[in-house]
């Protein structure tokens, strides 16, 4: 793909056939569209991250910076991660070392205008539901709190929902929560929590219920190449799925600050269309030489919402399906790095 001006917006009559390594994709995962600076212009004031440490907290915050480049962009995390810190701030963003399970210390965190709140826990939640249900709930009730006079866009999840059935194209924001497993009912605790506080202290914000974002190092897609590259049977009972370049998503969340609610409201981030599993498996076994083997049955079903609201908002997502499935498919090919962390779409239990 080669070197790129940091100034370059995401065009998607400018999308490079394949993606050859990381520093390459996380320059393009941060590289916002057109639209994206003029909309943070109408944003007053600075704009700091709750949780920058996890798999899209550097590229949406580098995102944020070169769209724009006026504001103070701040970076909140344990930083546990080698390096991370060093790496934020070689992109010009400030970082601030802050355990947001402590009451003190995010007293202790500047007063800024907007807060984009990241932090949770989903993977292992099996293992010890109280600390997922502390990350979930109590944390955003410390948050909320804290920065009842900024406006705060706050990471939620598409699993909030029921399932809903694939011919009606799936739940738009007017649908209640009903939510099946530990995870899930605690993502609906901490939007429960926002909007409480909210409400009682007319805060703005916005609740982003995120489908899957396609990263090359993980995600549904990356799930799926590598089942049919290895022969391994591919769960098809989850028969679709909503996936969006995390780039996209990125630009939406941000924009959501410009389009902040009182109180805080709900709003579907993913793809354009649902995905059918099979197509993307075929796809790849294509690319691959190889069949896929499939297992189960496609049900009726599933965790499908639709994205309307947001395409009014923003318009369609730069990157279509088709470019994504190109571009995991070379990365999957060449042993490129991945996170080895399994995204779970096909579970149907909420158990994660």
């Amino acid at each position: 793909m080669g070197e790129m001006s940091q100034n370059k917006f995401l065009s998607a009559t400018e999308l490079p056939d394949a993606i050859d390594s990381e520093e390459d994709l996380e320059e393009l995962l941060s590289r916002p569209p057109t639209w994206l600076p003029e909309l943070l212009r109408t944003v007053e004031g600075d704009i700091m991250f709750l949780g920058i440490g996890g798999k899209v907290g550097p590229t949406i915050a580098r995102m944020a910076k070169r769209a724009a480049p006026s504001k103070r962009i701040i970076g909140v995390a344990r930083f546990s991660e080698r390096g991370l810190r060093e790496r934020l701030q070689s992109w010009d963003l400030e970082t601030i070392k802050c355990d947001l399970l402590e009451r003190e210390s995010v007293g202790a965190l500047p007063d800024v205008a907007n807060i984009v709140y990241m932090a949770g826990k989903k993977f292992g939640t099996g293992e010890d539901p109280s600390f997922a249900w502390a990350m979930n709930t109590y944390v955003p009730t410390i948050v909320a709190e804290r920065f009842k006079s900024s406006r705060i866009v706050a990471f939620s999840t598409l699993c909030v929902y029921g399932f809903a059935p694939i011919a009606g194209g799936g739940w738009d924001e007017s649908v209640q929560p009903e939510p099946t497993g530990d995870y899930p009912t605690s993502c609906v605790g901490r939007e429960r929590m926002f909007s409480y506080f909210s409400r009682k202290h007319n805060t703005p914000g916005r609740l982003i219920r995120l489908n899957y974002a396609i990263d090359m190092r993980y995600g549904v897609l990356h799930d799926i190449a590598n089942w049919v590259r290895t022969g391994t049977p591919i769960p098809i009972g989850t028969a679709y799925a909503s996936v969006i370049w995390q780039g996209d998503s990125n630009a939406q969340i941000l924009g959501a600050l410009a389009h902040a609610t009182t109180p805080t409201s709900p709003l579907n981030v993913g793809g354009a269309e649902h995905m059918s599993v099979r197509l993307a498996a075929m796809e790849f076994g294509r690319r691959f030489g190889k069949e896929p083997i499939f297992e189960g049955e496609e049900r009726l079903t599933g965790w499908y919402n639709n994205t309307l609201a947001a395409q009014r908002l923003y318009g369609y997502p730069v990157v279509p399906l088709a470019k994504l499935i190109d571009w995991v498919a070379n990365w999957v090919a060449k042993d490129l790095p991945s996170l080895n962390k399994p995204t779970h779409y096909e579970e149907r239990g909420g158990h994660f």
